[in-house]
């Protein structure tokens, strides 16, 4: 008989505890449900707000008529037709001395850099790499 009361105890707190558990998860879902539609409302009104704000600032108290279109265009399609450009004027190449000068200040800069993660650390030490490469380079590149 003694045996039987507490597996009767056990199974009677087992009931009683899913009933409190289920009201539990009810309650934070219900609560849960109540903050985010709120949050959402006070943001739909905040949106209200400021696009009312931004169409009653840029009105003026009076509207003032447009100009009418004229016709007076002219219409020269060979404007159009043959572009106006300039011809590029081509620079003189960099010495190699001035090309190792330049890697080495990018190398300098490089090293400079702080990376706010792992990737961009990565990404940084690579192109040290290719940098400190060209650098010890009997000859450089042309580019």
């Amino acid at each position: 008989m003694s045996e039987q009361q507490p597996q009767e105890v056990t199974t009677l707190l087992m009931r009683r505890c899913k009933v409190v558990w289920r009201l539990l998860l009810l309650f934070n879902f219900a609560l849960g449900a109540y903050i985010f539609a709120g949050v959402q409302l006070r943001e739909l009104k905040e949106n209200r707000g400021r696009k009312s704000h931004r169409l009653h600032k840029g009105r003026a108290s009076s509207e003032v008529p447009r100009d009418p279109i004229t016709a007076s265009v002219d219409w020269n399609y060979d404007d159009l037709l043959i572009p106006a450009t300039t011809p590029v004027a081509a620079r003189n190449p960099l010495l190699e001395e001035q090309q190792r000068e330049v890697l080495l200040w990018m190398l300098q800069e490089k090293r400079k850099m702080k990376p706010k993660d792992r990737a961009e650390k990565k990404q940084i030490d690579e192109e040290k790499a290719i940098l400190k490469r060209f650098l010890r380079a009997k000859s450089i590149p042309k580019f």
